[in-house]
Parts: structure tokens; C-alpha cells; sequence
């Protein structure tokens, strides 16, 4: 089963924190470096250590307190970049430098005036510079989603010939749909000759929305790592979440890929996550919103009630969730009424509910959520009126 363990590379304290109004000092980047290697992830993405000052004492730090999980540093295919991320990840247990360089030719052309060749040899070189420095290195091919597939298939094999152990293929813009993601893995794992000796990584944007299923193509057709978030923080529109993709194959367990991540911590993290870096969670968020496991419609809270599984594919408790709620609205019918009375120590029979549920309806158009305490307010109006019947 080892060859179907998917590692689990978090990015959020350094793609994530790319998030206009994210930004981490030090001490919240240890925090939550701490946090991640308890959570099970296998590579910690610490930061960019040539971009600031604060950036490389943060890697730093994480590096001397980090014991079990990878810790990585990200860089350009510049020298100088990458001897201060060695610099910043030499008391890690386990370094790893993050390097590349454009691959696309838009990026070619427009971003490095370069040509394909030139972009090759500057790859290899970086490669080289990261080996003398650490046995892990991780080459990007930027904006690979949008790169032809027998060019890349030249530069990812010039990369791992150099010495690169991980080849992380991005679809930088959210370009990509999950056939053509998946098939340009397919590509690599049928067309790189030595491919045999490195780990494929995705690295999913959400630009249209599709980060989650990218990655998932990209693991079905060969590639053994994600590149993710935690709640999907990201430039722009976001990188693939990451309890998205843990609960997708641990859901679909008949694919048979697993990973490490500890699944009831989820959401906890997120909302530490969340709080640490100022950016709430959308409410119909997967896995870790505030809606993700209540109930407001009266056909679905029905159905909830008599099965779970109706309506539920995951336990809250799975994922660290406070459980399932039924939310009162106008939308809500008479189970979902008796229901949360009861929840609240009020046993009335079916006629009760009846007469009760037309004063709910009332209620329940003038409020987006009716809530306890109209509910008491309801219960304790129609008490008196049992007793004088």
C-alpha cells in the first residue's frame, strides 16, 4: 500500500499567507507550524526565506522545532535565493529547498525573455546549487498548466537527471480542467524516462473554481503529492484545500490512496487557522464551513433525522465538526419542529405540533432563523392555552 499514500505538503504559511491582510509573524508561523506537524501533514512549506528579514527567521525557527514533518523552504532559480533558504533550513531534521523557474512559454517569453533551452539550463542549475546544499529538493515548473506537455516532459526529466527528488506541477493560474490536468500527469508518468526516481506533485489553483478535482485527477494518474492549504488559502481565488482533498480519499476509499493527516483535527485547525490569519471561513466552506453539516430545508431535515445518511456522507466527528445542526427557517417542516422542542425539554404530541406549527410559520417569515428562545416563547404561549381547553 505505500506506493498509494499521497503525501500531504501544506502551504499555508507560505502560499497561504500570500492572502492580502494574512500575514504572519514569526511566532504565529510557529504556532501553527507546531500545529500542522501534529496534524499529520508530511512537508511544512515554512516560508520564502529570501523575501524579508522575518521570513528567514521564521523558516529558521520552524526548522529547529519541527521533529517529524519535512520543513521546507521556497526559492527562485537564483543562487543567492537558494543559499539563504540552506541557510535558514540548516537545523531542520528533514530540509528540503522549493526551486524553479517559468516553464510556460508565456512566462518564457514574456517573463524571462528567454528560450526553452536557456530555461533548461537554468533549471539544472538550480537543481545543482539546491543538491550541494540538502538531499530533498523540489523542483516547480511554473505555470506548468499551461506548459506543453513534451516541453515539460524535457524539463522535468533534465531536473530529476540534476538531482531534484520531488517535481511539483503547477497549474499556477486554476487553468486547467481535471481531464487535462490528469492527462498531463499521465504524460510525464508514461513519457519521462526517469520518472522512476522522483515524487510528482500537484500544485491546484482555484481560479475556476476546480484546485480540488485537479488534484485528485493528478493523484489518480500517478502523482504521489499535494500541494494544499488549509481552508484553501491562497493567491487570488485560493490553492487546493486541504481537508478537501484528505476527506476525498478517505471517503472514496475504494481508490485506495491514504494519507497521514489526523481527520478529527480539521476543523480545529481551520478555525485556528482562521483566527491567526484574520480571514473567516465561508459558511458553505466543504468540511470546515459553519453550514457544512446543518440542515434548513424541511424535505432534508426530515430525512436527516430518520437516517443521518440521507443527507450526510460525513460523521461531524470525523472531522472534528460540533455536530449536525437543524436550523429552524420558514423552510423547515414539522419533524425538524418537534424535534428541536424536544431538544429543548418540551414533549408535545402530533396535534400539539400541528397548532404549533402554523404560529412557527408566522414566526419563521418575519426571521431568517427562528431560534430557542422563540421557541420557548411559542411553547410557554400555548401551555395556558392546553390548560383552559
Amino acid at each position: 500500500m505505500a506506493e498509494n499514500r499521497i503525501h500531504i505538503f501544506d502551504t499555508t504559511l507560505r502560499d497561504g499567507e500570500q492572502v492580502p491582510g494574512c500575514k504572519l509573524n514569526t511566532t504565529e508561523k510557529l504556532e501553527l507550524a507546531l500545529q500542522l506537524e501534529a496534524l499529520g501533514v508530511d512537508i511544512i512549506e515554512a516560508g520564502f526565506p529570501i523575501s524579508s528579514p522575518g521570513d528567514f527567521e521564521a523558516v529558521a525557527q520552524i526548522s529547529q522545532q519541527i521533529k517529524n514533518a519535512t520543513v521546507c523552504g521556497l526559492s527562485r532559480a537564483v543562487q543567492k535565493d537558494i543559499e539563504v533558504a540552506g541557510a535558514a533550513l540548516k537545523h531542520a531534521q528533514r530540509p528540503r529547498i522549493h526551486t524553479g523557474i517559468g516553464t510556460s512559454d508565456l512566462h518564457i517569453k514574456s517573463k524571462f525573455n528567454a528560450t526553452r533551452d536557456e530555461i533548461i539550463s537554468r533549471a539544472v542549475q538550480a537543481v545543482k546549487w539546491a543538491r550541494n546544499l540538502v538531499g530533498d529538493v523540489e523542483f516547480y515548473a511554473e505555470d506548468a498548466g499551461r506548459t506543453d506537455n513534451e516541453y515539460l516532459a524535457r524539463v522535468v526529466e533534465a531536473v530529476i537527471a540534476a538531482g531534484a527528488t520531488v517535481v511539483n506541477i503547477p497549474d499556477t493560474t486554476g487553468y486547467c480542467l481535471p481531464q487535462q490536468y490528469g492527462d498531463k500527469i499521465a504524460y510525464l508518468i508514461n513519457n519521462v524516462p526517469n520518472i522512476d526516481k522522483a515524487i510528482l506533485s500537484c500544485h491546484c489553483h482555484n481560479d475556476l473554481g476546480l484546485a480540488t478535482a485537479n488534484s485528485i485527477a493528478g493523484v489518480i494518474n500517478g502523482a504521489r503529492q499535494i500541494e494544499c492549504t488549509i481552508n484553501g488559502l491562497g493567491e487570488r481565488a485560493g490553492n487546493t484545500s486541504l481537508e478537501e482533498v484528505v476527506m476525498v480519499m478517505k471517503q472514496h476509499k475504494y481508490m485506495g490512496y491514504y494519507t497521514n493527516v489526523k481527520s478529527e483535527m480539521l476543523n480545529p485547525i481551520s478555525r485556528l487557522v482562521s483566527d491567526t490569519m484574520r480571514m473567516p471561513v465561508q459558511p458553505n466552506k466543504a468540511i470546515v464551513g459553519a453550514n457544512a453539516f446543518s440542515h434548513s430545508s424541511g424535505i432534508h431535515q426530515d430525512g436527516f433525522l430518520k437516517d443521518s445518511l440521507t443527507y450526510e456522507i460525513i460523521n461531524p466527528e470525523e472531522v472534528g465538526a460540533e455536530g449536525s445542526k437543524i436550523v429552524l427557517t420558514a423552510r423547515s417542516g414539522r419533524s425538524a419542529l418537534a424535534h428541536r422542542f424536544e431538544k429543548i425539554g418540551y414533549q408535545f404530541n402530533r396535534n400539539d405540533i400541528d397548532v404549533l406549527y402554523s404560529r412557527f410559520l408566522e414566526v419563521a417569515d418575519t426571521k431568517k432563523e427562528v431560534v430557542e428562545a422563540d421557541l420557548h416563547q411559542m411553547a410557554q404561549a400555548y401551555k395556558p392555552a392546553m390548560a383552559t381547553n
